[in-house]
This record gives C-alpha cells, structure tokens and sequence, in this order.
C-alpha cells in the first residue's frame, strides 16, 4: 500500500519545518500570534475559483474600507456588489454580506466547525479553515492544493470527484492537534509552490521522502480526473443605449446569474443567437459584427452588442434602470462579461 511508505506521524513535522522558512506572505494571514477571524474568513471566501493573485489586491481594498465584520455588516448591498465587480461567482458577495450580518448580529464568528457551517455561505472547507487557522482547533482543511498533495502523497488511483472522501480521510490521517492552522497554510503553500498541477518541483519538496507518486516516477498523473465534459455554447445580445454622454444600465434580479449586479441590460441567453430580442426600448439598433466571449462555471456565452443612441426626451426605461455618465463607467461595478461588452463600444 502506498500509505506504508513512510508513518504519517512524520509528515506533519517535516511539512512545519519547511513552512517556518517559506511560508508566504499573504496579507491575511498573522504576524505573529492568532489570526483575525474575520480576514480569514475574508480571504477563503474571496479565493474561491479565484487566484491569489487577483485576491490580494481587492482583500487590501476591502479591509481598508470595511476593516471588521461589523463595518461589512454595515455596508450598503449595491456597494459591496460594485466593490465586488470582477471577482466573479457574485452569490459569493451576496452571502458575505449575509454572513457578515449574522456574525454582527451574534457577536462575533464561533470557533466551532459546526456553528460556522451554520452561518450563509460558509461550507465545510471554510468552517474547517477558519476553525484551524483563526482558532487552532484541529479541523481537516482540504481544499484544491491540499486535494493535490494528499492525492501525490498516497498515489489515490481513484478519479476525482469520487476520490474526495479518501482524500479527505488521508488528510485527517496526517493532521496533527499541535499547530493545526499552520499545517493547513503549509499544505495549501505546499501545493501552491511546489506540488503544483504542471511539473511539481520534487527535489525541492519536504515530503518527497514520503510521497508515493514520486516513488513510482509519476507524481503529475495524480490526482486522477475524468475526462471533462464540453461546455454547452450559448448566445444573448447587450444592449447599448446612449443619450447625452450616458448609457442605459439597469440592476439584474437579486437571485440568479449575476444577481444584484449593474449591468447593460439584455436579452435571453439562448443556445441560438436571439438578435435584438427583449431590446429595452424601440431603436435603430446595430448589431456590431464581434460578441463579448466570456466562460462561466457551465457554459460559455457569445455576448453580441446591439448600440443605438436616442435623443433627449421622455423614455419608457425597465426597472430600475439608470443613466450612467460614459466617462464614469469603470466605477459602476459592472461584471467581466459585460465590461468586455461595453469595451466593444469604447474601443471603436
């Protein structure tokens, strides 16, 4: 069996050692002493399907401007939704600001994994990280980098997703009770430095002693995944309404696909292109030749851009709309997919 290569107790030690002189320097992590609560929470949920190095510029900005759970509990929902415009997966902001009110409302986040599952937004691997790193309570902290180190160290043939309940067990095999929040970071570090997805530099690795893909020659075959599955194609038209140096926006549903956000308004995303269906109001629209491309989590969307300019009067407008100085656009929050619309205009 792999797992026989080496004890796991041995892991844990070897892994802090390397952590004590390498560890990264993240904005969110302590100096010394225990970790904020708050900016730990913060930052997972900010990095989720998200780099760090996107992250860590807006994690700067956001606690500038909110520097505790009760200054975010706070915040004015259209705010936070414009603050958070290009971090993508926007139901994350909405339960942030759900979660930080809850925390406000109860005093402050509890240590206990289970409580923190409890509060909006919060699944297992952000209860189990916030429990170990803010709290130093023993908690089994797997996320994509840990999925890949555990999966190398015990050569797991077993294809993700189906993979992930012994990956976890492998995991809580070698988590130790002493330091628990730093063993965690060391295992995301570890996974982000060395043990990368792509060429993992094995002769540099603390656990390359220990790590059963390595003895077999083929640590990048694992973790083993299924084929992926082609994303569905699918097509909508924004539309660019101007008058008198402004644009048409309008606010999307509060739930759904970029709920809450401000937005060029649209009609339905369709598997054909619909052309100048649902058109916010009667207008010699031109169709530009080059749609806006953009990839989300399912699907992929050719954004085409409709643009007609109308002069000044009484306008029938969807609600709630609002007309946006053009020269102002970039503070408007507006999502990826429609900024990369809106640049088709600006660009010409």
């Amino acid at each position: 069996m792999p797992a026989k290569l080496v004890d796991p107790a041995q892991i844990a030690p070897a892994l802090l050692a390397w952590y004590d002189v390498h560890a990264r320097d993240l904005p969110w992590r302590a100096r010394g002493g225990r970790a904020d609560p708050y900016r730990v929470w913060l930052s997972e949920v900010m990095l989720q399907q998200t780099t760090v190095a996107t992250v860590r510029p807006r994690f700067l900005e956001f606690v500038a401007r909110w520097p505790s759970v009760e200054a975010l509990a706070a915040a004015d929902d259209a705010a936070l939704m414009a603050a958070w415009a290009g971090l993508g997966y926007y139901a994350r902001a909405r339960n942030l600001l759900a979660c930080a009110r809850a925390v406000a409302a109860r005093g402050g986040f509890p240590a206990d994994e289970a409580e923190l599952r409890a509060l909006p937004g919060i699944g297992d691997y952000t209860a189990a990280a916030i429990a170990a790193i803010a709290f130093g309570r023993r908690a089994v902290v797997v996320d994509g980098n840990v999925e890949r180190v555990v999966a190398r160290l015990f050569a797991l043939a077993e294809p993700l997703p189906a993979a992930k309940p012994l990956i976890r067990a492998r995991a809580d095999a070698i988590t130790p009770r002493a330091r628990p929040g730093d063993f965690a970071q060391a295992m995301m570090d570890l996974g982000a430095m060395l043990c990368t997805p792509r060429a993992p530099a094995c002769a540099l690795c603390p656990l390359a002693f220990a790590c059963a893909a390595r003895a077999q020659g083929a640590p990048s075959a694992y973790p083993v995944k299924p084929a992926k599955a082609a994303k569905p194609q699918r097509y909508g038209t924004a539309f660019w309404l101007e008058r008198g140096g402004h644009v048409l926006l309008v606010r999307r549903p509060p739930k759904g696909l970029l709920g809450g956000m401000r937005a060029l308004p649209t009609g339905p995303w369709a598997p054909t292109p619909p052309g100048l269906a649902e058109a916010p109001a009667a207008a010699r629209w031109q169709l530009r030749a080059e749609p806006a491309r953009h990839v989300f989590t399912h699907f992929r969307l050719d954004l085409a851009l409709a643009v007609a300019t109308l002069a000044e009067g009484p306008l029938d407008l969807p609600s709630p709309a609002e007309w946006w100085p053009i020269g102002a656009l970039d503070s408007a929050g507006l999502p990826t997919v429609f900024a990369k619309a809106a640049a088709l205009r600006r660009e010409e």
